[in-house]
């Protein structure tokens, strides 16, 4: 079992860990979660591209990172929200980069208003799962030239709150609620990780998906303060009838740990379609509000059913 946990941070996961050679891109990678995974890996050695919507967020985090760390930071403009900008994007890393050992599905969005896409998907499941699914799959060359590759998704113990509306996942007819929307998405992360470690293990390739805790960074700026007190006190709710206390929330360091070892822990070698939570392997658990994975979220016929839908959106399919 994991040593690390609630309290570890992504710089005490990495202690003694030589990245010199590794590659790691980080969708999401100039602010919060991703912008401290990618620091604490860069302060190991890795090489990381930073990807992200925003050229001239891109630009002044890589500066201030290869600053700190002295480590290679290159960028990648990438809006997870259209499927040309990820398009466009996969085609620059495989006519820019050699190989991707570690690719970090970070980026998101949460609990926002109903928006649509430029692909005219519901905002939250075209961003957080659809852009990512179409990315990591035409990533794919690069990161078959990886060494012993990982592909990392952030998910939540949002995953809770539903599973994925395989009828309806864009709300098209039913009525807008922003956190299932959340819980969709992020249940579709554990899933996508679940279908893609069935495609690739044999290929050397394992993917796992993670809750990193609670907190506070813009991945709330969507949300009101009424919006906010109200999820805290459905945490508190939460806690109260599983009989323990609200976790507290996390520094961001101590947010970016678990990516940082699933990405890296030797623990996790050769193993893949987990979901981790606390930098250890969570347990299925369909009653416990405070931690565990939903069995519905690592079922593989559900896994297998988000895969074809999402080659359906996407206009692409991917045979392995």
């Amino acid at each position: 079992m994991s040593t690390f946990g609630f309290e570890s941070t992504a710089d005490e996961v990495l202690a003694g860990k030589d990245l010199h050679g590794r590659t790691a891109l980080v969708t999401g990678g100039y602010s919060g979660l991703g912008r401290e995974t990618a620091r604490a890996l860069a302060a190991r050695g890795a090489h990381i591209i930073l990807a992200g919507r925003d050229a001239t967020k891109l630009s002044a985090a890589s500066d201030e990172i290869a600053d700190q760390t002295g480590a290679t930071i290159n960028t990648l403009v990438c809006d997870l929200a259209s499927l040309d900008s990820v398009r466009a994007a996969a085609k620059e890393a495989l006519q820019r980069f050699d190989k991707i050992d570690l690719l970090i599905n970070n980026a998101g969005v949460m609990a926002c208003p109903l928006q649509r896409t430029a692909d005219g998907f519901e905002m939250q499941f075209g961003t957080n799962h659809l852009g990512h699914f179409l990315l990591t799959n035409l990533l794919l060359p690069l990161i078959e030239k990886g060494e012993e590759p990982r592909i990392v998704n952030l998910s939540s113990r949002g995953h809770h709150i539903t599973g994925v509306d395989f009828d309806d996942p864009n709300f098209d007819s039913r009525t807008y609620d922003p956190w299932l929307a959340y819980g969709q998405s992020k249940t579709a992360n554990i899933l996508f990780a679940v279908g893609l470690e069935r495609r690739l293990a044999n290929r050397g390739i394992h993917a796992h998906a993670l809750h990193p805790g609670g907190i506070n960074t813009n991945l709330g700026r969507h949300m009101s303060e009424e919006e906010t007190a109200a999820l805290l006190e459905r945490i508190r709710k939460a806690a109260e009838e599983s009989g323990e206390k609200p976790e507290p929330f996390k520094s961001i360091p101590q947010g970016a740990a678990t990516t940082c070892w699933v990405a890296t822990s030797d623990e996790l070698a050769g193993r893949g379609g987990l979901y981790c939570e606390d930098c250890h392997v969570a347990e299925q658990d369909d009653e416990d509000a405070m931690g565990g994975v939903r069995s519905y979220a690592v079922d593989s016929a559900k896994a297998e059913q988000l895969w074809a839908i999402s080659e359906r959106m996407v206009g692409e399919t991917f045979a392995y």
